[in-house]
């Protein structure tokens, strides 16, 4: 039986969420901080919160970190980057930087360096990061800061390449080609460890480097990225839609945001296997399922509310989020099919 969570402000039972880990067995990411406030923002009330939280919580069994190691020293932090035992720590050093430095400052002095490890726990310390800065919160940015550092774990360096496209669907056709591509191992299922197999194929490392870098880069990936899933609806894909809106939130805190895109696009590469090497719909096809009859976004927010599936509020709301800067209503169409309101 659920244990009653009281009705409360989003702050109150954030407070009381960042208690959990922000893993749960196995190895699977800790929605629960950023859906609660996604579902506030989408309009979910304070008992539908307080009852979204209870059952996540009960169902996956949500419980404390680990407890502390040792202190995180300020001057040699980066020693146990992708440590998982030190959760604890590094979310209390982290936060210690947030509260000195400032929600701004602290993100700009530490995430260049935590940057490459992006990949860590199937990307989700960088959705915890921009829901934090969304609503500028520094108990979450401080938490956020710590959960990219404990499950930290880096991407390959693509070396000395002449970049030679500026379509990012080029770098993920160009998957396919890869050698080991299709045979390699993973010792579970989860995303992140397939992630991982992925970079460690000595020809995947180059790829991003084909990639040069503009001031429309970050739209094209955008509508790669909703290409990409309109067409497969497939669970990694998603990931890609909901992690542009992601890295655009957090992009503003960095002074140079083009590794962060690099390495998130490297990562949405490594996923390419896991998607099935979708070929890209036609302009078209697109054009045809932009059009698709779909209910309005209250509609669709008010179904993804009603959902305790994480990943349909995640995706309604990053959806809602980047129609408004992009302008697609493509993304109308994918959010309605994703909470079941059409075929």
């Amino acid at each position: 039986m659920t244990n009653h969570i009281s009705e409360g402000s989003l702050d109150s039972i954030l407070d009381i969420a960042r208690k959990d880990s922000v893993e749960f067995p196995y190895l699977l990411a800790n929605h629960a901080p950023m859906v609660l406030i996604a579902l506030e923002r989408m309009g979910a009330s304070p008992s539908r919160l307080a009852e979204w939280y209870a059952v996540y919580r009960d169902t996956h069994k949500l419980a404390p970190p680990s407890p502390s190691v040792a202190p995180i020293e300020a001057e040699t932090w980066k020693g146990a980057l992708g440590d998982r035992s030190r959760e604890a720590d590094y979310r209390i050093f982290f936060t210690g930087e947030v509260e000195r430095l400032g929600i701004d400052a602290a993100i700009r002095q530490y995430l260049p360096h935590l940057i490459q490890g992006v990949a860590g726990s199937a990307l989700h310390p960088l959705m915890r990061l921009a829901y934090a800065v969304l609503k500028m919160d520094k108990a979450e940015s401080g938490a956020a800061l710590g959960y990219w550092a404990a499950c930290y774990l880096p991407m390959p360096y693509p070396g000395v390449i002449e970049p030679d496209t500026r379509d990012p669907a080029a770098i993920l056709a160009a998957v396919s080609s890869v050698d080991g591509i299709r045979t390699y191992k993973t010792e579970t299922d989860l995303l992140w460890h397939n992630i991982r197999a992925v970079a460690e194929l000595p020809e995947f490392a180059p790829l991003i480097g084909r990639l040069k870098f503009d001031e429309n880069t970050p739209k094209r990936m955008a509508e790669t990225s909703l290409a990409v899933f309109a067409a497969t609806m497939d669970f990694s894909a998603l990931h890609a839609v909901t992690g542009m809106h992601w890295v655009r939130l957090v992009a503003p805190y960095i002074d140079d945001p083009v590794p962060l895109y690099r390495v998130f696009w490297q990562v949405i590469a490594s996923l390419v296997p896991k998607i099935g090497f979708p070929d890209l719909p036609s302009a078209k096809s697109l054009q045809m399922m932009r059009e698709l009859p779909a209910p309005d976004w209250a509609d669709i927010k008010a179904a993804a509310i009603a959902s305790s599936d994480e990943h349909d509020v995640s995706l309604v709301f990053s959806a809602s989020q980047e129609e408004e800067v992009w302008g697609d209503r493509l993304y109308q169409v994918v959010a309605a099919r994703r909470v079941g309101l059409i075929e």
